[in-house]
């Protein structure tokens, strides 16, 4: 081995072990937690810090101060974040978005009071805890895996953690004391993330936002490891490091030399990319907390102020009208996120990269730079840049097809790295680059006014993308996927759309902030900004256009107005707050000021009441508006329902026009698990026929392969004599096939008559009277019909789900346990529904374990068993022959 690439393997196996013991703290963290920790590298950083500061400005002895550092402050953090950040959230049964937001505030927290602290400048001078020969350092890391894994595998803390993990509550009923699980878990994490801090800060620049993005730059190897495996993560990471360090011997040369170069030199990046987009992927839950996308209603007058407070800088001069030049340019990149966050309900943590791809395209094209295309004046740059970056949302986009919650996080955090690394980072992109405005806008003054009128462009785009056919469906996608599908949206198609939009606005919005600084700052775009931008949404509210604007203004000036870091740090105080309390801070403060109200609130006396009752009578809400039971009964479908929309199809009225939905030979398997085992079905039309049989039987599976929620691996699904197998959730329902779900599937965000209007409007039906008449139909046309899905009762939002499939104009209806939480009046009105329905040439499916109610409404009854149909026949047969198999003998 020549004396070259022995030195090359030392140096790779150093930043291998750094990198090693970030998996190790991420891996033990998750594992004990459930909880990705994003941030780990603000930990990192605020450990090397104070270590600088006991020893540098202190004078402390080194191994006072590392044992003070690491021994101490570390793990009282990691214990701090999990008493009061993480343990309430477990507790409350929150979902992994939820604990993602919260660990991004604190990131955001972190890295803000650390520059407030110690500045946001770069420090050269942190100790040396241990030597730069990279065998210590490997050495601590192959202890630290050994024991660990040791720990995890063979002891009883071991085991504990791991029932903790895979359900908290039962740990708890079983005896374990899971916070004490979870706090040892935050407090080692934490340690290896202070160790991984102090060991890297010699060799990397100390500053507030670079060391703490490097550090999250090596989850690639927790994510190859699956979250799971310490010997995988350490392997990763130390072969990872040594090849890292052994490209940097190659000098490629031709045009793709920078390129290669960036890629030689930020391979961790690289490994990054592939893990998020290409390997197994982990947290598929809900894409945002319900709170961050919770709808919350303006105050009257609100717009009115805004735009007055928008109007004031004109009245500025010098360095305030320069700061405020920011605002209208940081709110549009803001907007971005309301289309692609709020309304969509994706997590988008590289916004920050699509802004910077609009202001560095918009000074290429300025400039004459950009390959192939002529010199451009400034505001035709800009708009050929938005046009140019637009597509480039599919690199985030389409990721999420396939993606939710933690997984897709990851993924759109990996490209704004990639793209902040491999671009703006590059001399051969940025260097030499200026920015000018447009003709005749070049004063602070005339460029704000410019600003403004794109702003309001911005404005109306977003709200034309929240409102509306579109804005419904986005909602629908955000609130319930699986639902929205359900109901014909086309979730693919409408994720795509939601990230090219963004993209869109992020680069209009990146431009004009490049254009207001009159530079391209690649710093202004780097991935740390992404993650404060998106807290910063989520936190004023993400579905909200007004939230966007005060979160530009709030950053902005904070930022101007005081010492750098306190925006970060209040954004990150508020993103931990969202965590803190179940409904958010928003939801806190109204919760609080309505408890001041109703105290301070006069109350009549008995003959006021009396007067009040005569002059003006109280209206009282629809029954099941407050949780009352429902009206006796929903009014029988009349010809005009029976003929369109709510109670059937006018091309389908004749019965024997109505297709037939038919199962065969189907197969279906899990890990190994045999669910359906070549079972034939027919759900003919006019009639009801009902499945029963035991837990585990494969009902719901034969349910998913009708639906199109899941693939058999053998036989087809026909409709009609057409083979629709392979189609989607949402092309089946477009063919006239829908379903209810035993989980509801409402869109809380949307009142009762939204929820019925995205039923009609995805399922292509023309008539504008469908969604009315299956509101009526269903007994939802009176008050309740304009309150949000969120607050109403179980046994309405059955009535409000099995609308929604009615307004689109079902040929074939699949019910899932309909009946699950009604009680009996709500059954019984379901009852005279669905037969109704059956009456009109519906096909209908119901799996059902109610047994009264398959023999009071079925026509023909399956029996399963092992993922077999053992018995069929009429519910008097098979239902006495399946009780009497049950009896005792």
């Amino acid at each position: 081995m020549s004396s070259l690439t022995y030195d090359l393997t030392l140096a790779g196996l150093s930043v291998g072990s750094a990198a090693a013991l970030t998996g190790i703290g991420l891996i033990v963290t998750y594992r004990a937690t459930g909880v990705l920790n994003f941030a780990h590298g603000a930990i990192a950083m605020v450990c090397a810090y104070v270590l600088r500061q006991c020893v540098v400005e202190w004078g402390w002895p080194l191994w006072a101060g590392a044992a003070a550092t690491l021994l101490v402050l570390a793990p009282a953090l990691g214990m701090a974040l999990e008493r009061f950040v993480f343990r309430p959230l477990a507790v409350l049964g929150s979902d992994p978005a939820q604990t993602l937001v919260a660990s991004i505030g604190v990131f955001v927290l972190l890295v803000g009071g650390a520059a407030l602290v110690w500045g946001q400048g770069a420090r050269d001078d942190a100790p040396e805890l241990v030597s730069a020969d990279p065998w210590g350092q490997l050495a601590v890391v192959l202890v630290l895996a050994v024991g660990v894994g040791t720990v995890i595998r063979w002891t009883r803390f071991g085991r504990e953690l791991r029932a903790v993990v895979d359900d908290r509550r039962l740990a708890v009923l079983g005896g374990i004391d899971a916070d004490r699980v979870a706090a040892a878990g935050w407090a080692f994490g934490s340690f290896t993330a202070g160790l991984t801090g102090v060991l890297l800060a010699p060799y990397v620049r100390l500053d507030p936002y670079g060391l703490p993005l490097l550090v999250m730059e090596v989850v690639a190897v927790a994510v190859a490891a699956r979250m799971r495996s310490l010997p995988v993560a350490v392997v990763v990471a130390l072969g990872i490091g040594v090849a890292q360090s052994q490209l940097t011997r190659l000098h490629p040369s031709g045009r793709l030399e920078p390129l290669l170069q960036a890629v030689g030199a930020n391979l961790f990046v690289v490994a990054l990319l592939i893990a998020a987009l290409a390997l197994p992927r982990i947290g598929t839950r809900d894409a945002l907390p319900r709170t961050a996308t919770a709808r919350v209603p303006t105050p009257p007058g609100v717009w009115t102020v805004a735009a007055v407070l928008f109007l004031l800088p004109l009245g500025f001069a010098g360095s305030d009208l320069h700061t405020a030049v920011q605002v209208p340019a940081l709110g549009v990149v803001l907007l971005s996120l309301v289309v692609v966050t709020g309304r969509g309900g994706q997590i988008s943590l590289g916004q920050a990269a699509y802004a910077g791809l609009g202001a560095l395209f918009t000074a290429l094209l300025a400039a004459g730079r950009f390959p192939g295309l002529p010199r451009l004046p400034e505001l035709a740059a800009l708009a050929v840049a938005v046009v140019l970056v637009a597509p480039l949302g599919l690199l985030t986009g389409w990721p999420a097809i396939s993606r939710r919650g933690l997984a897709l996080a990851l993924a759109t955090f990996a490209v704004g790295v990639g793209v902040s690394r491999f671009v703006f980072a590059q001399p051969y992109a940025v260097s030499g680059l200026s920015l000018g405005r447009p003709a005749g806008f070049d004063g602070d003054r005339a460029y704000y006014v410019l600003e403004l009128l794109l702003l309001m462009a911005a404005l109306l785009a977003t709200h034309a993308l929240r409102r509306g056919r579109t804005g419904r469906a986005l909602a629908a996608m955000r609130d319930h996927e699986a639902g929205a599908s359900a109901a014909g949206v086309r979730v693919p198609s409408l994720k795509l759309l939601a990230f090219v939009a963004g993209a869109a606005l992020a680069a209009l919005g990146g431009g004009m902030l490049g254009m207001g600084l009159r530079a391209f700052d690649p710093g202004a775009y780097d991935p740390v900004r992404g993650l404060l931008w998106f807290a910063a949404v989520v936190v004023l509210g993400a579905d909200s256009t007004l939230g966007a604007l005060a979160a530009a203004a709030l950053l902005v000036g904070l930022d101007a107005g005081a010492r750098g870091g306190v925006a970060a740090a209040l954004i990150g105080v508020l993103a931990v707050l969202v965590g803190r309390f179940p409904g958010g801070p928003y939801e806190a403060l109204r919760t609080a000021a309505e408890r001041l109200r109703l105290r301070r609130g006069a109350a009549l006396t008995p003959l006021g009441e009396r007067v009040r009752a005569r002059l003006r009578p109280v209206e009282r809400r629809a029954a099941a508006a407050d949780g009352a039971p429902p009206p006796p009964g929903p009014p029988a479908p009349d010809h005009e329902s029976r003929t369109g929309g709510a109670g059937g199809n006018p091309k389908n009225a004749a019965a024997g026009r109505v297709p037939t939905l038919t199962a065969r030979h189907l197969h279906a398997r899990y890990d190994g698990f045999t669910a359906l085992d070549g079972v034939d079905l027919d759900v003919p039309h006019g009639r009801i026929t009902a499945i029963v049989g035991p837990n585990g039987a494969g009902k719901s599976t034969l349910f998913h392969c009708l639906a199109g929620t899941h693939r058999p691996s053998h036989g087809q699904v026909l409709l009609g004599g057409r083979d629709i197998t392979r189609l989607t959730a949402h092309a089946r329902t477009r063919l006239g096939i829908a379903r209810t779900f035993q989980q509801l599937a409402v869109f809380p965000s949307l009142t009762v008559a939204e929820n019925v209007q995205v039923g009609a409007e995805q399922g292509r039906v023309t008539d504008p009277g469908a969604a009315e008449r299956a509101l009526r139909l269903l007994g939802l046309d009176g008050p309740v019909r304009a309150l949000p899905a969120a607050d109403l009762p179980t046994g309405t939002l059955r009535r409000v789900e099995l609308a929604r499939t009615l307004a689109g104009a079902p040929r074939v209806l699949l019910l899932d346990e309909p009946a699950a939480g009604l009680d009996t009046a709500e059954v019984a009105a379901l009852t005279k529904v669905l037969k109704a329905l059956a009456a009109d040439g519906t096909a209908l499916l119901v799996v059902e374990h109610d047994l009264d109610l398959v023999a009071d409404l079925a026509d023909v009854v399956h029996v399963m068993t092992a993922g077999r149909i053992v018995a069929s026949g009429p519910p008097a047969r098979v239902l006495d022959a399946l009780g009497a198999q049950e009896a005792p003998a």
